[in-house]
């Protein structure tokens, strides 16, 4: 359960980390890194204005999921089966809201 833990921590504060650049607009267009769908790497404005709404939505997930990952571990006589789940769990539900919010605003934007 230890490792379990050092992962989604680790995975959680680099998801929180990965945002920061990209919620200051400091990302430009790229093939790598944001979020690179055709119509934002086509349009500049719109790769700003996405990828800053979407990083606030990386952020929360990833700090939810290293918060999650630190309270599920304290939790009394939890497998390591549950805490796998529950740690899943806390970054899968945030991460799933950050991406639909996501495109709905992508497709509010273009429309």
């Amino acid at each position: 359960m230890t490792t379990l833990l050092a992962m989604y921590v680790i995975f959680g504060l680099l998801l929180a980390g990965l945002s920061i650049p990209l919620m200051l607009g400091k990302i430009p267009p790229n093939p790598w890194y944001g979020v690179r769908v055709p119509s934002t790497l086509e349009d500049e404005r719109l790769w700003y204005k996405v990828n800053r709404y979407m990083a606030r939505g990386l952020l929360a997930t990833g700090l939810l999921t290293a918060l999650g990952a630190l309270l599920f571990y304290q939790v009394p006589g939890l497998s390591t089966d549950a805490y796998a789940w529950l740690a899943l769990a806390a970054f899968a539900v945030p991460m799933t809201i950050t991406v639909v919010l996501g495109i709905r605003y992508l497709r509010r934007l273009k429309g």
